[in-house]
This record gives C-alpha cells, structure tokens and sequence, in this order.
C-alpha cells in the first residue's frame, strides 16, 4: 500500500511513501557483529570488527577548533562558502561523533556548506564534568552556532540526534530552516535498555562492519560514566511529547529494515508534527547517513532544496 506524506508547509508538494509492510516478521540474528552493540550501551567494549575506518581523511571535509565559553568545540566543515548557499548542520547520535557522519557530509558538500560538530563531552570536543542534558546539549549547539556566526540552518540529526535536534527546535526555533530526522528514538513501546539492546541486536548486520571501529573510538573518548548517563537520557526522553511544537517543515526518514524505528512508530512521529512528512529508505538499517549516504542525500536534497 503507498501512503502520501503530509504536505503543509512544504509549498505544496507532496511525499511518496512506500509502506515497508510493518506486518512482515523479523528474523532472528544467529551471529550479529559485536562491534555495533556498542550502541547499546558500551555492553561490549572489548570486541570490534577489523575492518579499516576511511573516512577520517576526507578531501571535501576538513577538521576545524572553535572556542565556546565551556571549552574547545571541534568540528568538520565542508562545501562552498558563498553566502547565498544554504547551511546545513549534522547532529549525531548516541555518544558518537561526527566521523560517522562524514559520508553523508561529503555527498552534500558540492550543495551547501555542511557543519559536523562533535557536541561537548563526545568526540574531540570538550568533555564537561556534567554530563549535559537535552536543553543543555540543545543550547551548547545554539551556543556554537554563534561562535562561528551562523544566525539559521537547517537540521538534520541520526537517531539520538533527533531528540537533540528537537529540543533545538523547541528551545531556538528562530534559528531552524527545516529539519530531517532520520531514525529518530526512542520508540515509547520500547523505551527500556533490554528493548533497544534487543533492536539493535537485529540491526547489527545491516550496517557496515566498520562502524565498529568508529564506535569504539567515540566510546572510549567518551568514558563510560558519559555513555552510562547519555544512555539514561535517551531512554527518559519523550519526544513524542515535544513533537508538536515544532514549526518547522520536517522529513522524518526511515531505513526500511530498521528494528530500532519500526513503521508505527514513524508513521506516529510524522503525524505528530504539524508540518512533517515521511520517507522510506529501500533496504537500509538504521544507520542510513553512515550505510548507505548517497541514497539518504537523494532523500533529503530535494527537501531542503538545496540542489
């Protein structure tokens, strides 16, 4: 069955919609690669995938510093710099930085300048002696805006980072363009540690074997007792409840074989915004800006229209 996307707020075009068959069973994993359940918590920490991390040095992507009152904010910044071209910011996840994020940021670079902070406590940036809630994490981005002049954007955030990215919405909505969440978490109906490990369990073999690596770096420079807490915060998070003040035109992006954000619960996400639409991704797990980027920035081109 194919379903349109709401359209309001987007000029009047409409969204395609594929129904992913939120009916077909799931099928147990016998042999999931560990590296990838690090997301579930830091439970494994001393397993990972040998398999090399490329993306470390890109052509179109560069490491920059920027000081904010808390400390050193260290992001990647790529894409022309003509002042008409538009801003776009990536958000990442659950205690991973911005490397994951860098393929999705080479396939908009030749578009739009694109900005991959690490937020502070995760990647290279600064690590507070507080682990920072959700407005905090929400202000510090506003905060680093303004310390590189950038008054607008749009938003787009991976799974933990689109709960960042909507208390954003919420708190700053004057500096957001449009946003794309993109496996936003967490499922309400499964809003415990044992479920979302369970999830990602079934995930693991549909992402990309070095993601391991890149997670087991972010993990270890974010420390345990900051998984431990970011953890807690994305599990205690109610998104569902914030959802519907946001104004801003929003693409709700979902991989079609992700078990961490089942049809139901992005069908509800998209309903809940007053402008939001949805978009199913063909054969992609949840981790779409890091699997398969080309399609995920086919997607959301368009929707920003920044092409």
């Amino acid at each position: 069955m194919d379903v349109v996307g709401k359209a309001a707020g987007f000029g009047g075009d409409k969204w395609d919609i594929r129904n992913s068959r939120g009916g077909q069973a799931i099928q147990a994993v016998s042999k999931p690669n560990p590296a990838h359940l690090l997301g579930a918590g830091g439970i494994i920490l001393s397993v990972i995938a040998k398999s090399p991390v490329p993306i470390e040095a890109s052509s179109l992507i560069k490491s920059a510093w920027t000081e904010v009152p808390g400390g050193p904010i260290h992001y990647r910044v790529g894409g022309a710099t003509a002042e008409e071209l538009p801003i776009v910011l990536l958000i990442h996840g659950l205690v991973v930085a911005s490397t994951y994020m860098v393929p999705t940021a080479e396939q908009l670079a030749p578009f739009c300048r694109v900005y991959v902070p690490d937020l502070p406590g995760y990647g290279k940036s600064y690590k507070p002696d507080k682990i920072l809630g959700l407005s905090e994490l929400a202000d510090a981005l506003a905060e680093w805006m303004d310390a590189l002049g950038l008054r607008k954007a749009h938003l787009v955030g991976n799974s933990f980072g689109c709960q960042i990215i909507a208390e954003f919405a919420v708190r700053h909505s004057q500096r957001v363009d449009r946003l794309v969440l993109q496996g936003p978490t967490v499922d309400p109906t499964a809003r415990t540690l044992r479920s979302q490990f369970f999830r990602l369990l079934i995930n693991s073999p549909r992402e990309q074997h070095s993601m391991g690596l890149i997670m087991l770096k972010d993990y270890r420079a974010a420390g345990l007792r900051r998984i431990r807490g970011t953890i807690k915060l994305a599990l205690q998070d109610r998104i569902e409840d914030k959802l519907h003040l946001i104004t801003a035109p929003t693409l709700v992006v979902r991989g079609e074989n992700d078990p961490a954000v089942p049809q139901s619960w992005a069908e509800k996400v998209t309903a809940l915004l007053p402008h939001g639409a949805l978009q199913i991704i063909p054969n992609a797990g949840h981790t779409i800006n890091y699997s398969v980027p080309e399609k995920f920035a086919a997607v959301i081109l368009p929707f920003l229209s920044v092409q």
